[in-house]
């Protein structure tokens, strides 16, 4: 089953929602260099660009990008752009401790998660359907995925930290931000509810994904 027929809206839809979010992510640019944040103009920047991954991914290795998939990785980067820039009428960034929207950081934290764990899954399972000597079961899968996210989310976390660390010794504006400790558990915390949002629902949907890496392996070691 394709991503795109599981979320109950027309592909056509799906695709004006996210180049809806695209021209939305090139105003974020355009209020960063205004306001002369450096941390808007650069999250602003990361975020459009991963949204012409999946189109890239498709037309240079074949990968079957759907609409389904590329609103998916979309809204996981245009949430996270848009914390950064903030909601006209409401004060502040949305990711700060004061934010209008406390639970912010916790959906962006999940749904980002949900797309590591999407990337994890799929290599993965290419891996296991490409060579005899790995074998993954399903059970050991699903702790994988969670594995595989929370090693990553570590990794951001700690990315935070010295990112915040750097700008602060050199007096410059942060591109990302670190809360604190309590803020760190919480956001790994969620990460794994999306990690485990992608282990119970959503292999099922990366299945035509994962076996066209596993072609694309087997074509470039030449076992098929």
């Amino acid at each position: 089953m394709k991503f795109r027929d599981a979320l109950g809206i027309s592909p056509e839809r799906q695709e004006q929602a996210t180049r809806a979010m695209q021209v939305l992510m090139v105003m974020f640019l355009g209020i960063g260099i205004e306001r002369g944040s450096t941390g808007l103009i650069v999250n602003g920047l990361v975020a459009l660009g991963v949204t012409f991954l999946p189109a890239a991914l498709e037309r240079e290795y074949d990968l079957p990008m759907d609409a389904g998939l590329t609103l998916w990785i979309t809204s996981a980067v245009f949430l996270h752009a848009l914390g950064v820039a903030g909601i006209p009428g409401l004060t502040g960034n949305l990711y700060a401790e004061a934010s209008p929207i406390p639970f912010w950081d916790h959906v962006t934290h999940a749904l980002s998660a949900s797309v590591v764990a999407a990337v994890g899954y799929t290599v993965a399972r290419a891996i296991d359907e490409h060579t005899e000597a790995v074998y993954l079961p399903s059970r050991f899968m699903f702790v994988f995925i969670l594995v595989f996210v929370a090693a990553f989310g570590v990794f951001w976390e700690v990315l935070e930290f010295a990112i915040g660390g750097a700008a602060a010794a050199v007096g410059s504006g942060s591109v990302l931000t670190q809360y604190g400790l309590e803020d760190t558990i919480y956001d790994l915390v969620f990460d794994l509810a999306g990690a485990v949002i992608v282990a119970v629902w959503g292999t099922a949907h990366l299945t035509d994904v994962a076996e066209a890496v596993t072609e694309r392996i087997d074509r470039r070691r030449g076992t098929r």
